[in-house]
This record gives C-alpha cells, structure tokens and sequence, in this order.
C-alpha cells in the first residue's frame, strides 16, 4: 500500500500538473497544498526548511519524505506501471523525451506561458528582450515533436508513457504563451489522443 501522498504546488503549473495527471491516470488518491509562487510562498524560511530547500514546486510528499522535481516525482508514482515500459531500450527512450522536456521543451515553451500569462505587466528590459530566442527554442521544439509523431501515435512504445505525460503538460497550454500549434498536425492529433486517455484531468480541476 502507498503511503500517504500530499502535493506541495502551484495549480497553473505544468510541472505540478504532471503529477497531478499520473496520480488521476493510476487511479492514485493524492491530496493538494497550494502555494502561491507569485506572492513568494515557496521561498519563505519555512517552505525552504521543511519541504524544499531550493524552493520549488512542485514537490511529492510521500509519508513523511519529500521529493522535488515534476519528472522524478512522476516516475515514482509511475514504478511498476503501464506508464512505464518493461522493455530496456523503450523505457531509456522514454526518459530520453524527459530530457528533452526539461532541456529543449520547458526553458522555452513553458517560460512563454509564464511571462505571457502571468507576468505580462512586470517583465523587465531583459526578459523582454529574451522573447524572440525564446520563440525560436519553443518552435524548434515543437518541430522535433511534431516529425517525431509523423507516423507514430505517441512518443515511445505506441502508447501513453511517462514520456507523453512530460511533453504534454505545457504543450497543451503553449497557446497560452503566445505560441500557436496551428503548423504542428502531428502534435494536434497527439493532443487530442492524450486526452482521450481512460482516467485523465485536465489542468484546471
């Protein structure tokens, strides 16, 4: 039996609703704590002392341990699960993509979001300057994405892994950060099959 799971995030997150998206596909009870990142609820010396020291959402209570980082959070909920292949070369493929979401796909396509939707009136020179670059990552990562579904109906395996979850969580709200997936059919389709799956939530419940 599990032990109990309690969710420290940010409810707009992609990151935390990655979690939150596995636990719902597993069928997983997993209770929430909302943090507001915009106010500096997670840098307060509490928050830094007793659930994450680097002061990040979102972070996976289980029992009374505490385990930051969306993608390692989600593999463990995941051990032992369809969601993650039995098959050696799949399941290193498959964390090849979580890579590529933390490295290629996240800095960009989630930072967009952020700033666009978010904090929009307080950007300072600097980021504003940024926006082009991170444009131009954001759309380079989506065209490895959508040649990569070219053929394929997700990403690793021919079926919804891990790898899918990552991808999907601010790929499915890019729009909202000034992006659009109009010239991406690929990763349209893949969308719309993501969320076709048994058991799934979208980010706003």
């Amino acid at each position: 039996m599990m032990e109990r799971l309690v969710l420290h995030e940010y409810a707009a997150s992609g990151n935390c609703y990655k979690i939150r998206l596995t636990a719902a596909l597993l069928g997983l009870k997993i209770e929430r704590r909302e943090y507001d990142i915009l106010k500096g609820e997670t840098r307060t010396p509490e928050f830094l002392a007793n659930v994450n020291a680097n002061g990040r959402i979102p972070t996976l209570q289980i029992g009374d341990r505490f385990l930051p980082e969306s993608n390692a959070a989600c593999f463990y909920l995941a051990e032992g699960s369809a969601l993650i292949p039995d098959d050696r070369f799949d399941r290193a493929d498959m964390l090849r993509w979580m890579c590529f979401e933390q490295y290629s796909h996240e800095p960009y396509v989630a930072t967009m979001r952020f700033w666009v939707a978010f904090i929009a009136d307080r950007l300072s020179e600097e980021q504003k300057a940024q926006i082009p670059m991170r444009r131009a990552q954001a759309e380079a990562a989506l065209k490895v994405m959508d040649d990569h579904l070219a053929g394929r109906r997700f990403f690793v395996a021919d079926r919804l892994t891990l790898a899918d979850i990552a991808l999907y969580a601010y790929t499915h709200v890019a729009e909202e950060g000034d992006l659009t997936l109009a010239p991406y059919a690929n990763i349209r389709a893949w969308l719309d099959r993501v969320a076709a799956t048994p058991g799934y939530v979208g980010i706003e419940a």
